[in-house]
Order: structure tokens, then sequence, then C-alpha cells
């Protein structure tokens, strides 16, 4: 008892201590306002990254191809290395991969258990990639603008572009399990969701950005930079790379199921020929 109420005393002395400091800190200056701070971190005009000396991009875009690559390595490294030594009985790692893998094989054939070969690769990829760039901004990792400026790389899809290619990716997945399934119908069927993909990007678009902006807001008062950003940062974090993650590909998953679903025409009724008597009574 006497342990614990020693750490719970550290514990205390160490945060008031904390907020005494950011009470009593000064702001060392800003050579932007805030409004133009999350201007940028929407926009991304001022902000830019020299990729290679070629052209001047977004930080949402060499965020993208990190993550991207990470993916592919740590892919690579679990088929050579981890899947050979998989077991009858599952060790930690396999059966952490395994309930990843049945999570949306699952997903996909509750929704879609005509065709869900496909759908489940794609919702297993597009949950990883959503996921893994939602965490990535939780590193912190550092880039140097054009102008000199140190800039945080973003999470890819806190970027406009990204989510609207996640969502037209999306669409487009959804429109060929629609062919595959009803041919020409099945590309009028997913045409009527027109506004599909615009509401799949903008809301995939303005969560993950919500939790960027009230970071950045927190990030850019001192007296605010203390304690709270770990909280805030992990938990919004953690919580737009379950939610989003979850939500993309459920919905995914369930217009794909629709549109894939085969239409059967009802049948016509047998017309009697003219002229055929009804059989007499015996």
């Amino acid at each position: 008892m006497r342990q614990h109420r020693k750490g719970l005393v550290l514990w205390l002395a160490t945060i008031l201590l904390l907020l005494g400091g950011a009470l009593f800190t000064g702001s060392p200056g800003r050579s932007e306002s805030v409004q133009e701070a999350m201007r940028d971190a929407v926009l991304h005009d001022v902000n830019r990254i020299s990729l290679f000396g070629l052209k001047e991009v977004n930080p949402g875009l060499v965020s993208a191809f990190t993550v991207t690559a990470v993916i592919l390595i740590l892919a690579a490294c679990i088929r050579l290395f981890a899947v050979p030594r998989f077991r009858y009985v599952p060790g930690k790692l396999q059966l952490l991969l395994e309930e990843a893998v049945g999570l949306f094989d699952r997903m996909a054939k509750s929704n879609s258990p005509h065709r869900n070969g496909f759908l489940g690769l794609y919702l297993f990829t597009a949950g990883s990639y959503i996921f893994v760039g939602t965490l990535f901004e939780l590193l912190g990792l550092q880039a140097v603008t054009v102008h000199g400026h140190p800039v945080t790389l973003p999470a890819p899809l806190s970027d406009v572009n990204a989510a609207i290619a996640m969502g037209c990716l999306s669409y487009l997945v959804i429109l060929s399990g629609g062919i595959a399934g009803n041919g020409v119908k099945g590309i009028g069927k997913t045409l009527k969701e027109f506004s599909l993909p615009i509401s799949m990007s903008f809301r995939l678009f303005g969560a993950l950005l919500s939790g960027l902006l009230v970071t950045e807001l927190v990030y850019y008062f001192v007296q605010l930079s203390f304690v709270l950003p770990v909280v805030v940062g992990v938990l919004f974090t953690l919580l737009h790379a379950l939610i989003q993650s979850y939500v993309l590909t459920m919905l995914t998953a369930l217009y794909y199921g629709e549109v894939s679903e085969i239409s059967h025409a009802p049948k016509k009724p047998k017309k009697e020929k003219k002229g055929s008597a009804a059989p007499a009574p015996l």
C-alpha cells in the first residue's frame, strides 16, 4: 500500500509540475497564425516537399509512399520467414494474422455469399492500408520543406487526393462485382449509386482531417503542448484507425454484395392454347 501511495503522489507531483510549467511558459512566437497553420494542414499549399528534386509535392504523398513501402516489406518478411513456420497449434503471431484475415474474410462472405474471393482480398488490403496509414502519424517523422522548415509527415489519407483515390478505387471494385455478377445490368445497378465514391471519400477525409486539425491546434499553443497532445493524439489516431478501417470495408462489402447478387427475371405464366378444351370430369 505504501508503494502505491508513493507512486500516486509521484504521478500527481509530476502532473502538477507539468501543468505549472505549461501555465508559466511564454509562447516563443510563430511565423504564421493558427488560421494559416490549419489552412496549410488541409490544402498543403505552403509546406511542400521536394520529391527527389524533381517536383514539389504534398507531405501526404511522401507519407503514402513510405506507408506503401513499409507494408510491402512487412508482407514480404511475413511470407518468407513467418508463414513457413506456421503450425497446427498457432502461436501469437499466427493467431493474430489468422484473426485479421478471418475478420475480413467473414465480412466478405456474409455480405456477398455469391462472389467473395476477390472481395476478401481487397477488404484486407484496404483495411490494412487505412489502419497502418492512420497510425503512421504517431511516429512523428520529420521532413524538410522547400523553404527549409521542418514538417511532420501526416497520415496519407488526411490528404483529400488520397481519400478520393481510395473512395474511387473502392467504387471500381464494387463496379467489377456488378459486372461479374450481372453483366450490363450490374453496371446499371452500380451507376445508380453515383454519389457513393464522393460520400466514401469525404467521410474518410473528414474523419482523419478532424483528428489532424485537433492535434495541430493543440501543438500550436505551447501552454497545451506538455501532457494533452499525448492523450489527444493517441486517442484520435487509434479511434480513427479502427473506425475508418471498419466503416470503409463494411460499406464496400455491402454494396459489392448488393450489385453482384444474381438477379432472376420473374417467370411469365404459360398461356393456354386456343381451342384446347378442359378435360371433362369423370
